[in-house]
């Protein structure tokens, strides 16, 4: 190859690396003392911060309470919960074991003033009810920790710029929803849900804990300075405190992270496996449920019994996906009663059924409803159409002698909405009947036709 070539491509080699470091590096832009000042400052909670934290707290509870996604966002925006999660992370990263202190002192005092908040909140609240958003609330998945990972790489990343991205930071608030956990565990003491209060507690804690380990991991790689100790001594125990705290967090985190990202896979092929091989035509699959620890998966069935074959052959293939080879299969059909299905089916799969049942029994009303609502109207039209004019006629002359002429046809009247025929008889009477006898002959002869050919609708009109 000539030695042109080779330069020319050594060349566009080193372009495209200068390209990447300029586009991807923070080093040079990185605030290192503003940043410094910045999260010690927003680690403080007392005065102003305090009663902010309150009343976002009562705005969350609220929003949780009706389940109103906007208003619980707009709480998570005033809400200054990042401040000491932020300083356990930095204060870890720089060996700042004061500054790591004054952050678990205020996120205890934040912790116990938004629970108490919330609980109080829930406590006088008429409308106790679970929400779609409180019961969000109540386990953590591998998406919070991948959420508060990522954001709070951002948060930091963020708060390091020269000019912090307010955007970004208010942006982070919102994903990685430290609020809404501390209501719920509020709510569930106040109902005295003992499962609720620590399923909510817990996925705070993760988040907590993957937002600071995040910032603790992008505050390494940003080389911020270590905190100097004037005696050395300190200054070694000190280092060797945080990096045990470091481990302690990070340890547990990782375990943590896989046990989710597994039971988050065993969920997720379970019900793959449940929508596209547990099929039998006539039956239909009502409710599945699926335990992790115990690897059972039990699923219900109504309709048309499935034969034994098929369910062994059910059994068979879920030892065959990947991630599911040690779980235990169960099928409980309706019409098995050796299952005692009746007694297995919770309230909730019965209530479900009859639900649905429900819906579609209104449904199938309100059609038959609207069909024969149709037909009526047909029929009135048929009914119109069938008049016996002339039988009808001869017995009017016979009953109201001054009529002279009558006539008859149907009127097609429209409202723009819907289109109606109405039996029209046009009569000429008398001239010897005056004016108030003419009216009177004619609402007579209005009423007798109406109950002579049955029609609640007709037009009986005068021609001269």
């Amino acid at each position: 190859m000539p030695a042109g070539h080779v330069n020319k491509g050594k060349t566009a080699l080193r372009e495209i690396k200068e390209f990447l470091r300029e586009l991807l590096d923070i080093h040079d832009d990185t605030d290192r003392e503003t940043t410094l000042e910045t999260v010690k400052r927003d680690i403080s909670f007392k005065g102003h911060n305090a009663w902010i934290l309150i009343f976002s707290i009562f705005v969350a509870s609220i929003g949780l309470n009706v389940s109103s996604t906007a208003v619980v966002i707009g709480a998570m925006l005033i809400s200054p919960l990042m401040g000491p999660i932020v300083g356990i992370g930095f204060s870890v990263a720089i060996n700042d074991i004061d500054t790591l202190k004054r952050s678990l002192v205020n996120l205890g005092v934040m912790v116990f003033l938004s629970v108490l908040t919330a609980y109080l909140y829930f406590l006088i609240s008429p409308i106790k009810e679970e929400t779609p958003e409180l019961v969000a609330r109540t386990y953590p998945t591998i998406l919070d920790v991948l959420i508060a990972i990522f954001g709070g790489s951002a948060l930091i990343i963020a708060k390091t710029k020269k000019g912090a991205i307010a955007s970004v930071i208010m942006g982070v608030a919102i994903a990685t929803a430290l609020m809404p956990p501390l209501c719920t565990v509020g709510y569930g003491l106040a109902i005295a849900n003992w499962e609720y209060a620590g399923g909510a507690l817990y996925l705070f804690t993760i988040n907590s804990i993957f937002i600071a380990l995040s910032t603790f991991l992008m505050a390494k790689l940003l080389r911020f300075p270590l905190v100097k100790y004037v005696n050395s001594k300190r200054r070694r125990n000190t280092a060797r405190l945080a990096s045990l705290v470091a481990i302690l967090v990070m340890i547990p985190s990782i375990i943590l992270f896989v046990n989710l990202l597994r039971e988050q896979v065993f969920v997720s092929k379970t019900k793959e496996f449940v929508h596209e091989v547990v099929n039998y035509p006539g039956a239909e699959v009502v409710k599945f449920e699926q335990d992790y620890k115990t690897k059972i998966i039990e699923i219900y069935l109504i309709g048309r019994p499935v034969p034994q074959e098929q369910i062994e052959q059910w059994v068979q293939a879920i030892t065959q996906v990947p991630n599911l080879e040690d779980v235990v299969l169960e099928i409980h059909q309706g019409s098995d009663q050796s299952s005692e299905l009746a007694s297995r089916l919770s309230t909730e799969v019965r209530a479900g059924i009859l639900e649905d049942l429900y819906v579609k029994n209104q449904q199938l009303v309100e059609n038959k409803d609207a069909r024969i609502q149709l037909l009526e109207q047909e029929l009135v039209k048929y009914r119109s159409t069938g008049i016996p004019f002339e039988s009808v006629s001869r017995e009017a002359k016979i009953n109201y002698s001054e009529i002279q002429e009558m006539s008859y046809a149907n009127s097609l009247v429209t409202n723009f909405s819907k289109i109606d025929t109405i039996p029209t008889f046009n009569v000429k009477w008398s001239s010897k009947l005056n004016a108030a006898a003419r009216r009177s002959q004619m609402n007579k002869l209005e009423k007798w036709l109406q109950v002579r050919l049955s029609l609640d609708t007709l037009v009986v009109r005068t021609v001269n």
